[in-house]
């Protein structure tokens, strides 16, 4: 049973100074020597003018066509094809036309930028959500300038028809009016192949999503049947400020009744690995960052085929490509759409769409993390203060398993109580492994203690305290929210490291109140631990070292009471 628990500690201990050096290297800027970087390299995409043609496919090998092109081949790559696939949706890098123009509209909450060539977003800013570094400046997700490229465009395939290359005129209101609950905006092409496509965005007062229609309308003299695509296209680039040593998903993700929500990682579509569901009647399609991310939706029944593709050197795109059906010659046809692009506020979410609050990535305990957030969320209403909403929820948390922990600093004062037997029963039989082993256990026997006691108890919690650190990760609600005098920012570290310091104290402390292990190397091990987590505190948000120095000094309370009354204190 000792070598077991030496060989865990060692393992433990040696995977964490793997991660520790690792990150520590991708913090100076370098790569990582052991493990590979989840990330792309961090370039800027590639502008090819319209001139190169991008490369990758959702699933196949089949030339996506050059930026600039209009003509647009179908599925099988003929121009002429009218059944259409992922492949044949046009890139999105091309610099826009000297015609093109920038109309900027502004509501109560959000402030974003549309490129009249194609009607597509190509910036949102968040007016209630400040920037990370320059906090008198409101928060820009979208963009398309020389360091980002992160857009949402629509078009139409199937035939030389218009796509977000196509040059539109603009009508509409660029502020929402005082007293008004909503502001339109129209795009309408020319005729492009007997087709018009007018795209009518509706936004609405105090929200993040909005209504998007797209007109389809046959100005020649015979029906055509094309196809709508949405997509959202974007580098492969980390979000700026994020830290390394704390890993959150950035990338597309689809979401289906059949699958439910399903993350695609930018290096698997790099590598045509992506594995998703490909058709579907219901859903969305979204591009995921920490705290903020952007989906395109339609409405359930309606089929449509999803995609991800690499568009061109660190590019990549998801979307869904849904028919039209056909459209009769003078006649028209319209498919109703919603674009989200705000802050991943788990209730305004769930309000938005079925599932669309899976953005906010819980990992793998969401059935746990939801209701810790729920719980959160009323403690806050109560106490009107995120970080005591923080200490309330480890408070109950640490009350809900009182006895359970009970019993663990009961074994684990029982193991500090015959630990100097144990020591100078090894040191009488320090040459005799096995018979050391065996008076061990006889020990254990006699004084009715089980070593592996403290261990259960405090393992079946763990769910729930790794559920409760990724609601505190993943909150945007802990954006920029103070707790008390120094603490302006419960998602930042602590500026003067007051926390991370308080941390590794409480933590070295509960380590002095464990039973010491009677093998010297594990006592010196079980110091060191504590030493070397505490580094990566100094990087961590404040609301979650808060969380661990709660929890720490509660845990200290408990084992003291209890090694006071079974008389080990000190011991």
């Amino acid at each position: 049973m000792n070598d077991i628990r030496r060989t865990i500690l060692w393992v433990i201990f040696g995977f964490s100074l793997v991660l520790l050096w690792d990150q520590w290297q991708v913090f100076n800027g370098r790569k990582p020597t052991f493990l590979p970087s989840a990330h792309p390299p961090v370039t800027a995409p590639a502008n090819n003018n319209g001139n190169g043609a991008a490369t990758g496919t959702a699933g196949g090998s089949q030339a996506v066509p050059a930026s600039g092109s209009n003509a647009v081949p179908s599925a099988s790559g003929s121009a002429s094809g009218t059944a259409a696939s992922a492949a044949s949706v046009p890139g999105g890098t091309s610099a826009p036309p000297a015609a093109a123009e920038r109309i900027v509209v502004t509501t109560d909450v959000l402030k974003l930028t549309f490129d009249t060539e194609g009607g597509s977003l190509v910036q949102s800013e968040f007016i209630q959500h400040d920037d990370l570094a320059e906090k008198d400046k409101p928060f820009v997700l979208m963009d398309q300038s020389a360091n980002r490229f992160y857009v949402a465009q629509t078009g139409l395939i199937g035939g030389s028809y218009p796509t977000h290359k196509t040059p539109m005129t603009m009508t509409g209101d660029r502020t929402l009016k005082e007293g008004a609950d909503q502001l339109v905006l129209r795009f309408e092409s020319a005729d492009v192949g007997g087709v018009k496509l007018i795209k009518t965005w509706t936004l609405k007062r105090g929200a993040y999503d909005m209504a998007v229609r797209h007109e389809i309308v046959n100005t020649g003299s015979a029906p055509v049947s094309p196809q709508l695509y949405m997509q959202l296209v974007r580098d492969g680039n980390k979000p700026p400020g994020e830290s390394s040593f704390y890993s959150t998903f950035t990338g597309p993700a689809v979401y289906t009744d059949a699958k439910k929500y399903q993350k695609v990682e930018f290096k698997d579509i790099e590598n045509n690995k992506a594995d998703f569901v490909k058709e579907a009647t219901n859903g969305y399609v979204a591009m995921v960052q920490h705290y903020f991310a952007s989906a395109w939706l339609l409405g359930n029944g309606i089929p449509r085929e999803l995609f991800a593709r690499k568009v061109d050197n660190n590019l990549y795109a998801v979307g869904m490509i849904t028919p039209a059906g056909a459209v009769p010659a003078g006649g028209s046809k319209a498919i109703d759409a919603e674009f989200f692009v705000g802050p991943q506020a788990e209730k305004t979410l769930e309000a938005v769409a079925p599932g669309l609050e899976l953005v906010k990535d819980y990992g793998i305990f969401t059935i746990i993390s939801k209701p810790l957030y729920w719980l959160l969320d009323k403690l806050h209403g109560i106490l009107g203060n995120w970080g005591w909403a923080i200490v309330a929820l480890v408070v109950l948390l640490k009350a809900a398993f009182y006895w359970l922990n009970a019993k663990a600093y009961a074994s684990m004062a029982k193991m500090k109580a015959i630990n100097p037997k144990i020591t100078e029963m090894r040191e009488r039989l320090k040459d005799k492994p096995q018979e050391m082993q065996q008076e061990m256990m006889r020990i254990y026997r006699d004084e009715k203690v089980n070593p592996m006691g403290g261990c259960f108890p405090i393992v079946i919690q763990i769910p729930v305290f790794i559920a409760l650190y990724w609601v505190l990760l993943s909150s945007v609600e802990m954006r920029h929210a103070p707790w008390i005098l120094w603490i302006k920012d419960l998602s930042a570290p602590d500026p003067w490291f007051i926390l991370p310091i308080v941390m590794t104290l409480t933590s070295l402390f509960q380590t002095w109140l464990n039973p010491t292990p009677p093998d010297p190397m594990q006592a010196k091990l079980m110091w060191i631990m504590p030493l070397a987590f505490s580094v990566m505190f100094v990087f961590f948000p404040a609301g979650l070292v808060l969380y661990w120095i709660t929890n720490n000094v509660l845990s200290i309370a408990q084992q003291w009471f209890i090694n006071k009354r079974l008389g080990v204190l000190g011991k």
